[in-house]
């Protein structure tokens, strides 16, 4: 380790690195665990946000591996909603350097409550929709395809809470089976972060002392979270997305 950070302070970074690993994996919103941390060991924001996003990948990649059985079989559906996913990260890329730094924050309160209703609505929104959505959301693709290229532009600007986003998103559209649900949103979610870590490695400067031990300790945290969240009963897993998500909103409004 070097000078920045000294033994405790990195065990530090390393404990938020792997509770925002986990809760990445079975919610979302583990930005809101890390990125704070920095900011509190001194870090500037932009250096805090961009270190943060790089360190995260390995963790939402191997929050994604954990629920690869379940995935299984899906390939053709997953090409598509990942393609949405990354056209709309690199939007949300180019727009950070567009657009004033509070343009979109301004409205990420209203999209974690919108997300957080749908999530509680889930199972009879979706029952309603069955009929017309079809096997695997093929009916709805169009609208999938577009909300999931609008959750990319979000988490490749922002990021925080996308997860709980694209979860209320294709719990709707996509499948009522939360636990399978989860898993697409986790390998979603990694190809943002993916896509979002280049352009900040491209456009800013990485702390790589605090983005290693965060991209560490989210790795493991990434694959406990999935098994756990791959065992959780979807009325449970519903239970703890709807306190994440009204944490994150407390976070983000304080």
């Amino acid at each position: 380790m070097d000078a920045t950070l000294n033994a405790a302070e990195g065990l530090a970074v390393l404990a938020a690195g792997a509770a925002a690993g986990a809760i990445n994996a079975v919610v979302g919103s583990g930005t809101l665990v890390t990125f704070p941390v920095l900011l509190a060991l001194g870090y500037p924001p932009v250096v805090a946000n961009v270190s943060n996003t790089v360190g995260l990948v390995p963790g939402s990649l191997s929050g994604a591996y954990a629920y690869r059985r379940d995935l299984a079989g899906h390939g053709p559906l997953l090409l598509r909603l990942g393609i949405a996913a990354v056209l709309g990260a690199v939007t949300g890329g180019v727009l950070l350097l567009c657009l004033p730094p509070g343009a979109f924050r301004t409205i990420v309160p209203v999209l974690i409550g919108l997300a957080l209703v749908l999530v509680v609505v889930q199972p009879r929104l979706a029952q309603a929709l069955a009929g017309w959505r079809g096997e695997d959301g093929r009916r709805a693709g169009p609208l999938l395809l577009v909300g999931v290229f609008g959750t990319g532009i979000y988490g490749g600007y922002f990021g925080a809470a996308q997860g709980v986003l694209l979860l209320g998103l294709l719990g709707v559209l996509l499948s009522t089976d939360l636990r399978w649900v989860n898993g697409v949103k986790n390998l979603l979610a990694g190809l943002v972060n993916g896509v979002a870590a280049v352009l900040f490695l491209a456009l800013g400067t990485v702390a790589w002392q605090p983005a290693l031990l965060i991209a560490a300790g989210s790795v493991v945290g990434g694959l406990i979270g999935g098994r756990w969240g791959r065992r959780l009963p979807s009325k449970a897993l519903r239970a703890v997305i709807v306190v994440v998500g009204l944490a994150a909103l407390v976070k983000l409004l304080a």
